[in-house]
């Protein structure tokens, strides 16, 4: 990786397939904020990780021992998938919480959709077949600057906030973006050993984490809408998710799929409308919009196909052997 001339090869590009992953992960991402409300208010933030990463690892080892593939191929990667779990769960879910300590919740989603662009920039250095381009670039500050028009005015009344915390969610964001080179590793095996693979690791590194902050008193006492919010979240937006996460990382590439963090933010405000009724303002169409162009930008073809007919250019086919 990273070394060698890359002349010739081909960069990761997104199919509608890929598209249609990418959407559906950021509407379930979007959704676990709903769930995530609810749990918190009765259990503590990590508690609620080691129960999200540990239901989420055994369904996942249920699913395995029903359907297949066997966990067995998991077990050359060990170190491995602890490695990718240190870097794309308890670091930056650890990071994430003690920033939001400090900071609003708005200038904490547009520090976390920085996600893309550090992965860009990391991808560009270790990988040969994700390097930088004009189009990622451009929109993926668009993306950026799309979610901060969005957010708006929590985003103004979060900018105060200490500059340790700023970096604490930055620091998530760039652990996101190296646990995407780490999961390239993985692309041999079928994406649900990947994805139990990671959970069952971050249990492993959670147990001990809540044992030592928390101890074993109290760990069980919720009321059972809590229960139902802490199941969807470890079943829905995390067992399943991470199926469709590490999927489309073998399928599109890290960079590709670290544009999820830009839709989350869409997800959740239409979410928001459509199940808690509330409304949305001129300004977050606004930044949907610039998400809406960032993507599409991204994408490229829209554009190429633009540019072609103002050059009055015909379309080239590709024949993918």
């Amino acid at each position: 990786m990273g070394t060698g001339s890359t002349a010739g090869l081909a960069q990761k590009t997104m199919n509608a397939r890929d598209w249609s992953q990418l959407l559906l992960l950021g509407a379930i991402w979007g959704g676990s904020f709903f769930f995530a409300r609810v749990a918190v208010a009765e259990i503590q933030p990590l508690v609620l990780v080691l129960y999200r990463v540990t239901i989420a690892a055994v369904a996942l080892l249920v699913y395995l021992g029903l359907r297949g593939p066997s966990i067995r191929l998991a077990l050359p990667y060990i170190a491995p998938f602890f490695a990718l779990a240190l870097l794309n769960n308890v670091i930056p879910f650890s990071l994430i919480f003690l920033g939001q300590t400090e900071l609003g919740a708005g200038l904490a989603a547009v520090l976390n959709a920085t996600t893309p662009f550090w992965t860009l920039i990391v991808a560009n250095l270790f990988t040969d077949d994700e390097k930088l381009t004009r189009n990622k670039l451009a929109g993926i500050l668009l993306g950026i600057a799309g979610t901060a028009v969005m957010i708006g005015p929590g985003l103004l009344a979060g900018l105060g906030g200490p500059v340790w915390a700023k970096f604490a969610l930055i620091g998530a964001a760039l652990s996101y973006a190296f646990a995407l080179i780490v999961a390239r590793r993985f692309r041999a095996l079928p994406p649900p050993v990947v994805a139990t693979g990671q959970l069952a690791a971050s249990a492993v590194i959670m147990i001990p984490v809540v044992a030592l902050v928390y101890g074993t008193s109290g760990l069980v006492s919720a009321s059972l809408p809590v229960w139902a919010a802490v199941l969807a979240l470890a079943l829905l937006s995390t067992a399943f998710a991470y199926i469709l996460f590490f999927n489309l990382v073998a399928s599109a590439g890290g960079t590709n799929a670290s544009l999820v963090t830009l839709i989350v933010p869409v997800s959740a405000a239409l979410l928001g409308m459509i199940f808690l009724g509330e409304r949305l303002e001129a300004v977050e169409l606004m930044g949907m919009a610039l998400i809406g162009i960032g993507l599409l930008t991204i994408d490229g073809r829209i554009l190429g196909r633009f540019r072609r007919k103002k050059a009055g250019t015909p379309p080239q086919f590709i024949h993918k052997s």
